[in-house]
């Protein structure tokens, strides 16, 4: 790889690594990082004219140690807004803008900050958690974890900041408080401008912070109140010997599932599988040394919110950073793991999801009849149903492609429109609620870039009536479904890296909910 200097404005850098198997788009990152100017900012003069996106390195004839010049302004910090933020009701509805059409405010870019706007979008999306948050005023530990309980409070109050301000939000105090609790968020560039960070460590970092804080209410049966009762993961592992064939069993809750990525991976399915069973290095007993063991898990338990991450980052030693994986892998809006879960877990989902498919099928008759009844009236609102148990937070047009109850999943789904008005809905479910294992997409976090230290991050978030919003730092743009799904991967547009998916669950009839 040549490297070469790049003169910008009065200063020079004069050790920049070109790397060649990769497009001019990415050598601009590498200097947005180093002087803050945009790509779609920089204008960088070569022999020929200026260097495109997609030029060919090839035909440029970059030599070692040329000289290149480039031109453009570095975005500014923003300052705290001189006014105080702006409420919603406080406005005449004509210019109540986003949030009279049903979703909420962007988060302004601080610098390099879209990392951590688009991982608080996602998790904004979370009822339950906003709920928990907004009960959460300290409790014990606070004062021996004080940047944990301040860290707390700051989410807390941007969640809220966000549902009741007309114009973006700078997170300002949020970043101060993150950087402080996590000093990896605070790195900074030889000039002094903070660093763009990987998405999936400040969602991790966050999610643990809060599981760490949160804690369930008294009345503990209003709804899911602490993170791992919202998000965790239980697995349990057998753990195999290669050599003397010893087992050992393992228990532990993770927070997200991971979709590995290799040539063999075409969708989330294939790469969730591959995640299930992986090689390690392990002391055996038996043999008195460090030895390969095979790893195999299944689900033991599932939460009402699902995270799933692609791997797409790997450190790469050439570069010293984080290369990405552009493979295209293809993600369904509806996602059933029956599959991946122990023999225990897949008979207590087999009731609801008998259910499930009893209220589809229903749902399905009744509108093929109500089509057939065209200009007598809407059979749905005269005819009495009477299910053992009501279906909650479900939309039944998805329901009829999902997986069928006999044990075998269904992968792919179709798309799901807004929610229906013959359906029960509950946003944040009793306990008493029952999984089926089946999962709708709520939100995607993308990155665009080929590092996951550079590029772009962007949240795409599923709203309470049913649309989609792309929550570009402060500007927040409504999409069509069909657009969620073109986030694959594949090339240098945003590609999917981490997915959120919420629970489709039955609830007894009789049993106490909580609205």
């Amino acid at each position: 790889m040549p490297t070469v200097s790049v003169k910008w404005h009065k200063e020079v850098f004069p050790t920049v690594e070109i790397d060649t198997d990769q497009p001019p788009y990415v050598f601009k990152c590498q200097l947005y990082d180093l002087t803050g100017v945009p790509p779609e900012r920089q204008k960088i003069m070569m022999k020929g004219g200026l260097l495109k996106d997609d030029a060919d390195w090839s035909k440029l004839g970059v030599k070692e140690g040329q000289r290149l010049m480039m031109l453009g302004t570095a975005d500014e910090v923003p300052k705290a807004p001189e006014k105080g933020p702006i409420f919603v009701e406080d406005l005449p509805e004509e210019e109540q803008g986003g949030a009279s059409l049903g979703y909420t405010a962007g988060l302004v870019n601080l610098g390099n900050t879209c990392y951590m706007n688009s991982t608080i979008q996602c998790l904004h999306s979370v009822p339950e958690l906003k709920s928990a948050l907004q009960k959460y005023s300290g409790g014990p530990g606070s004062e021996m974890d004080p940047s944990s309980h301040t860290l707390t409070l700051a989410t807390r109050d941007l969640f809220s900041e966000l549902d009741k301000s007309h114009r973006p939000v700078a997170p300002m105090r949020f970043l101060t408080v993150l950087r402080n609790k996590y000093p990896q968020f605070a790195q900074q560039t030889n000039t002094g401008l903070y660093m763009q960070q990987d998405a999936e460590e400040c969602w991790s970092q966050l999610v643990y912070t809060l599981s760490q804080r949160l804690q369930p209410p008294p009345d503990g049966r209003l709804a899911p109140a602490n993170v791992k009762e919202v998000f965790g993961i239980d697995l349990t592992s057998m753990v195999k010997c290669v050599e003397s064939g010893e087992e050992s069993s393992e228990r532990e809750t993770v927070y997200s599932l991971k979709c590995h990525i290799s040539s063999e991976v075409n969708h989330l399915y294939e790469g969730l599988k591959q995640g299930f069973k992986s090689e390690l290095e392990k002391f055996s007993p038996a043999l008195g040394r460090t030895v390969i063991h095979v790893k195999e898990s299944l689900i033991s338990h599932l939460p009402p919110y699902l995270t799933v991450q692609f791997v797409r980052f790997f450190w790469k030693k050439e570069s010293k950073q984080k290369a990405k994986i552009l493979r295209k892998v293809d993600y369904p809006l509806v996602l059933d793991v029956l599959d991946f879960c122990s023999e225990d877990l897949k008979e207590k989902l087999r009731s609801p999801r008998q259910v499930l498919r009893e209220e589809e099928d229903k749902k399905a008759g009744l509108k093929r009849k109500s089509k057939e009844e065209d200009g007598v009236g809407n059979s749905a609102n005269n005819k009495e149903i009477q299910p053992s148990m009501s279906v909650k937070d479900i939309n039944m047009q998805d329901a009829q492609e999902t997986a069928s109850v006999d044990g075998t999943s269904q992968p792919v789904s179709s798309g799901s429109g807004a929610g229906d008005s013959e359906v029960l809905t509950q946003h944040q479910p009793s306990l008493d609620s029952q999984l089926t294992g089946i999962y709708d997409l709520v939100a995607v976090l993308t990155h665009k870039g080929r590092s996951a230290d550079s590029g772009h991050y962007v949240a795409w978030v599923k709203q309470e009536n049913g649309k989609w919003i792309k929550f570009n730092d402060e500007d927040a743009i409504p999409q069509r479904e069909e657009d969620i799904t073109k986030l694959s991967g594949g090339g240098d547009w945003h590609m999917a890296y981490i997915c959120l998916y919420k629970a489709r669950s039955v609830i007894p009839t009789g049993s106490s909910q909580t609205t």
